[in-house]
């Protein structure tokens, strides 16, 4: 089976192995496409571009954006981004600039837990790429506060932590809107975040089908066999594309995740990508 992966993250965002590692990467581990999918920023795509060229990886450039949720959370991915998506661009830059702020306060409360660390160690840890939690708690490890990404997680940076902030998101229909403004498809990532099953999940992917969404990705590492099973009924119901992908961010953020495969088990087939394709061929987007 030709195996391919649609959910990825690299150093562009909260992943540990830049663009190039993770094409390369996806490469020797035989894959036959990969989509990058950083969290709201689409940075890493040209060195991916590259990379993949070099290789001769078939790249799906993407990203994946967080919205507002009420229960749970929800992220979008976007799919086929054209190579300069200037609009979704300044919509994130706008965001970002936002998120500096978030981080920068997230540190000050850290700071006022006992917790000593500066907004510029954080910086360095990140890079190039754009600043998130991942990499404060990376940096709490590396200072020796916390043992793990986990734990610093659990404590300090999750919604329940001690030191957590929001973070400014779009709307679901303006995070639609923009990616379907670059015409991308729009999928909705690992549908077990929003928290609802049965009717009440068909209900609200239903409104988001009607506000743009073209897919669901069912096929994801952290599904149970039923949910993968629920997903699928309910794509097949609303007439909306499956796709699937690791959530790959390399071993120091998800060590037990690997590219294409999850934890081990998890099977994306080509067909995945040739059906996304004939779909959006029909839609009259590029492929």
């Amino acid at each position: 089976m030709r195996r391919i992966d649609l959910h990825t993250h690299s150093t562009a965002s909260d992943g540990c192995l830049t663009p190039t590692e993770l094409v390369e990467r996806a490469s020797r581990l035989g894959l036959a496409a990969l989509a990058l999918t950083d969290h709201d920023t689409v940075a890493g795509l040209d060195e991916a571009r590259t990379t993949a060229a070099r290789v001769g990886m078939e790249l799906i450039p993407g990203c994946e954006l967080s919205v507002v949720w009420p229960v749970g959370f929800m992220h979008l991915l976007g799919l086929f981004l054209p190579e300069r998506p200037d609009k979704l661009m300044a919509a994130m830059d706008h965001l970002m600039a936002r998120r500096h702020d978030r981080n920068r306060r997230i540190v000050d409360k850290l700071n006022g837990l006992g917790l000593e660390m500066t907004y510029a160690e954080v910086q360095a840890i990140a890079g190039d790429g754009s600043v998130g939690r991942p990499h404060l708690a990376l940096a709490m490890q590396a200072r020796g506060y916390v043992a793990s990404v986990e734990q610093a997680f659990q404590e300090y940076l999750g919604t329940r932590g001690r030191a957590y902030v929001p973070k400014d998101q779009f709307t679901p229909q303006q995070a639609l809107d923009a990616l379907r403004a670059e015409g991308a498809t729009t999928v909705l990532a690992h549908p077990f975040s929003l928290r609802a099953t049965g009717r009440v999940l068909e209900n609200k992917v239903r409104k988001l089908k009607d506000m743009g969404l073209d897919g669901l990705e069912c096929l994801y590492p952290e599904h149970s066999p039923d949910q993968t099973r629920e997903y699928l009924r309910l794509a097949g119901k609303l007439d909306l594309a499956v796709t699937g992908g690791s959530d790959f961010h390399g071993p120091a953020v998800k060590p037990d995740i690997e590219l294409g495969a999850g934890g081990g088990d998890l099977e994306l087939p080509y067909a995945l990508l040739d059906a996304l394709r004939e779909r959006r061929a029909k839609q009259g987007l590029p492929v």
